[in-house]
């Protein structure tokens, strides 16, 4: 028997005269996602079928489909779509359940609470279905923009990252590492964790931005109180120009508010003012445990618990400001020459295209 997928969108039925565009993003994705499968993927009367997968890809199938965003389900269900069939969708369902009971005697009728629902959709041919299987929702890759994610190697931006693809963005990363604080075992965690949200939002343009020496500059010759703030506004400011050569047009963060000092509605304000794209922060109301929660389904939390540090955890302050002034930052920013080093962090940044499967170095 043919394998056949039916595929079921959510969110896109709400569109009106862009919906053409979201269903035609919402196929490249399923194209793409199953791209070495010699699939063949057929749109028709609202419904989008996938056709040709081998019985020994029918699962792996199955699995890269449920992270593709913008299905809602791989729907089962009975009626008749090909409207010159001589028979109505409820003399189909009255036929099949007479052969079913005739060739398996042992089957009994319940049309309250079935165990099992066998379902038939009628086009050119017959395409049977048992099973429903649930598909990520959210909108398709790449129907949104492009957006630059902070990664930490921490829980949250995994997860941030996820959710704001699911609404349709691509994405490119960034992250900062301050070797030898940092070690290679840290930053290659990084890269399975960009990876990971790989499978779901398509390859990552990945940028490792070496920090060490802004780091060394703002501890030595900063006001300790403000080291973290002011490390975050340096990051920021680097995050804007990597997300500027990408095209993206947002910065993406994992800060909740008040999970720690330097995510204070003070501090954060003080953050998005060395900025001038947009901040987006989909965890921003979050408890901790929500996060770990989607952090395991997408089974981003074991990697992101490994006990590498990152360079968000050397040079911690003994008391950060937690109630900080952009004004007072400002000042502390303007004691050193930072642009210089921007330049040079930017210049010694390493880029890799992170996919599922692996990574490569970036083309210059």
């Amino acid at each position: 028997m043919e394998n056949v997928l039916l595929v079921r969108y959510g969110e896109i039925h709400l569109k009106g005269l862009n919906r053409p565009f979201f269903e035609r993003k919402l196929v490249e994705g399923i194209k793409h996602a199953l791209s070495d499968l010699g699939a063949t993927v057929r749109m028709e009367q609202g419904r989008i079928f996938v056709l040709g997968i081998k019985d020994k890809d029918r699962d792996e199938a199955v699995d890269r489909l449920t992270r593709v965003f913008g299905i809602h389900s791989f729907k089962v269900m009975a009626r008749r779509a090909d409207k010159r069939f001589p028979m109505n969708s409820e003399q189909i369902n009255r036929e099949l359940g007479h052969v079913l009971l005739e060739s398996f005697p042992g089957l009994s009728v319940d049309v309250h609470s079935p165990k099992i629902k066998m379902c038939v959709e009628i086009r050119e041919k017959a395409y049977l279905y048992c099973e429903e299987i649930p598909g990520a929702n959210g909108m398709p890759t790449g129907t949104a923009g492009r957006a630059a994610l902070l990664i930490s190697g921490g829980i949250d931006s995994p997860v941030a990252g996820y959710l704001m693809a699911k609404r349709g963005l691509e994405l490119s990363a960034v992250h900062f590492y301050s070797y030898p604080y940092t070690s290679e075992r840290a930053r290659d965690k990084v890269v399975d964790l960009t990876g990971l949200v790989a499978r779901y939002s398509g390859s990552i343009r990945l940028h490792l931005v070496p920090f060490t020496e802004i780091q060394l500059a703002i501890y030595e010759q900063c006001p300790p109180k403000e080291t973290t703030v002011l490390m975050r506004r340096l990051m920021m400011k680097i995050a804007e120009r990597w997300a500027r050569e990408d095209g993206a047009l947002a910065l993406i963060t994992g800060e909740a508010l008040g999970q720690v000092a330097s995510q204070t509605l003070e501090s954060l304000c003080v953050t998005d003012d060395a900025v001038d794209m947009p901040v987006f922060r989909p965890l921003i109301g979050f408890d901790k445990d929500d996060i770990i929660d989607i952090a395991k389904k997408i089974n981003t939390f074991n990697t992101s618990i490994l006990p590498y540090e990152d360079c968000c955890t050397v040079f911690v302050p003994q008391h950060p400001v937690t109630k900080p002034k952009v004004e007072d930052l400002r000042n502390s920013e303007a004691m050193v020459d930072f642009e210089c080093m921007i330049q040079k962090a930017m210049a010694d940044t390493e880029t890799l295209i992170v996919t599922q499967s692996g990574s490569e170095k970036a083309e210059a």
